[in-house]
């Protein structure tokens, strides 16, 4: 069995198979194979799919108040939250960037053809907030060789 596990412990459907065979066993037993499990598998990223996996199929209490594998699992529990925590607010922050490079790309470019063109008509501000940040940086290279708001952005 152990042999099987270690081959698919990557396996979201085969943890969950073995964990409803886990789940058949007597209390002793599945104390044995769920710490096995939680070797093989290795806990963080078991104890991700079993929190997945709880609200379909309720956790023994007895494997939460083991005195080895109950805190092992609540370690992995919350630090695969926090790890979550974490990964939600780099990908924040990589976001709030992305969308500050491109409020900043469209704010010189708004001031460059204004100081070329003089004040914009309403449907340019329009067009601009609808470019990509690629796009608004080609704009602000060929905002010096056009001759008109129309040309740049027609």
């Amino acid at each position: 069995m152990i042999a099987i596990l270690a081959g698919l412990r990557d396996h979201k459907r085969a943890i969950r198979k073995i964990m409803k065979r886990i789940d058949g066993l007597a209390l002793g037993e599945r104390d044995t194979a769920l710490g096995q499990l939680f070797i093989l598998a290795g806990l963080r990223q078991l104890a991700r799919i079993v929190e997945e996996e709880s609200s379909r199929m309720p956790i023994e209490t007895s494997i939460l108040e083991h005195d080895v594998l109950g805190p092992l699992f609540l370690k992995g529990v919350q630090k695969g939250r926090q790890e979550g925590r974490q990964e939600g607010r780099q990908e924040g922050r990589q976001e709030g960037r992305q969308e500050g490079m491109h409020q900043g790309e469209i704010a010189v470019l708004r001031r460059l053809m204004e100081r070329r063109f003089g004040a914009l008509p309403g449907w340019a501000g329009e067009k601009l907030a609808a470019l990509s940040t690629s796009e608004l940086e080609e704009l602000s290279e060929r905002v010096l060789d056009a001759r008109t708001v129309e040309e740049l952005l027609g």
